[in-house]
């Protein structure tokens, strides 16, 4: 039985042929097709402008680092909040950029920042909210829009699971000053490695384009520093395999979108076994992954070996970042102060719907979900 991978990257003829034409023209540095992936990608979605990074991480790192401009940001000092609960890249951005980490509690049904605990985060040294939008499930982001609008906050959207998701009839990226997205495996833009953080304010833009290239002034490509950079550019090779996916975006997009919701109604009637991957009424999620978190403790390696005898690929729901990980045990925070988020990342996995998948596989996944929550039923009715 083969494995059902969490996602797969397949290089079509348009990007063969785009990346032949790079190395016929010997520029594999960031070139002309990078300059087509960002217009593209804007024109996708409205944006006024878009700067190609080398990944998802270094577009936040990037959009952490012009709050220096933008707020007089202070460095060791000035804090970006962040939710307990997201993929790692989010908060190592926010330190790489020499900025606090404030960490705020998730939901366990959304995955998402609980919008109503930010405002008890923010103090005098807060320069922006960065909220995430897990598994291409927006966060509230008019909530969240508000609170930064009241205090002065900028708002950086962490979008790089969030491709073309919705809230409120408002793409993903229209809601806050900047948005940041990674065009990894599995996402549904990939240029094998990539990102871009896209804005409509040009002047962010400038300062993006800047910090992305060592903090040389945005036109310029000699040795004139202003600001504290990096070399996050994106190079023409890996924009080569990215336009390919835009060219099919909605294509993809709605492929993804129907396996996800065909998973979801296998799941129908089990909301007491644990909560899923829900598209709120109105809104429209991206289809990256399809998460379940269980709501009783243990049921979760029940799902885990299902999963694993129908060979199917899963991944740990990311877990708290302050409190689980290693990473951030310099700052001080211990289990319990963020009891969502770790009972999400104790007890939650997600799978892939990518395009490639057949018939068979949603079937395979279907079945073995099912199979998994009536066990962790019966287990229950048991005790």
């Amino acid at each position: 039985m083969k494995r059902i991978e969490f996602g797969e990257l397949i290089i079509g003829e348009v990007a063969r042929k785009n990346l032949m034409n790079v190395c016929d023209t010997n520029w594999a540095s960031g070139g002309p097709k990078v300059k087509q992936l960002e217009a593209d990608w804007s024109e996708l979605f409205d944006y006024t402008k878009s700067i190609a990074m080398s990944s998802g991480t270094d577009g936040c790192t990037n959009a952490c680092l012009s709050l220096y401009d933008i707020k007089n940001a202070e460095r060791n000092v000035s804090e970006v909040i962040v939710p307990a609960l997201s993929f790692i890249a989010t908060s190592n951005a926010v330190r790489a950029a020499g900025l606090i980490p404030k960490f705020v509690d998730c939901k366990k049904e959304t995955l998402n920042i609980d919008e109503t605990k930010i405002e008890e985060a923010i103090n005098e040294n807060t320069v922006a909210i960065m909220p995430v939008h897990t598994m291409g499930r927006m966060s509230q982001m008019d909530v969240i829009s508000d609170i930064a609008s009241r205090h002065g906050l900028i708002v950086i959207e962490d979008a790089c699971e969030a491709h073309g998701a919705k809230f409120k009839d408002k793409f993903v990226g229209h809601w806050g000053h900047m948005s940041v997205y990674s065009f990894y495996v599995a996402h549904l833009v990939c240029c094998g490695e990539g990102g871009m953080v896209s804005t409509n304010n040009q002047d962010i833009a400038n300062l993006l384009a800047s910090t992305r290239s060592h903090g040389r002034p945005h036109d310029s490509i000699y040795f004139d520093h202003q600001r504290v950079g990096m070399n996050s550019k994106m190079n023409d090779l890996e924009a080569s395999i990215g336009l390919e996916a835009i060219g099919v975006f909605w294509d993809t997009f709605w492929t993804r979108h129907a396996f996800m919701k065909t998973m979801r109604e296998s799941c129908r009637g089990y909301e007491d076994v644990a909560w899923f991957s829900e598209e709120d009424e109105g809104n429209i999620n991206c289809p990256h992954g399809f998460s379940i978190t269980c709501k009783k403790e243990g049921d979760i390696e029940i799902v885990k070996e299902t999963l694993d005898k129908y060979n199917i690929h899963h991944k740990r729901n990311f877990g708290s970042i302050p409190t689980q990980h290693l990473a951030f045990r310099d700052m001080g925070y211990i289990l319990g102060d963020f009891p969502e988020a770790e009972w999400i990342g104790n007890n939650g996995v997600h799978i892939g719907c990518h395009q490639y998948l057949s018939d068979d596989d949603i079937k395979r996944i279907c079945t073995a979900m099912v199979e998994a929550l009536d066990e962790c039923r019966t287990s229950a009715k048991e005790e």
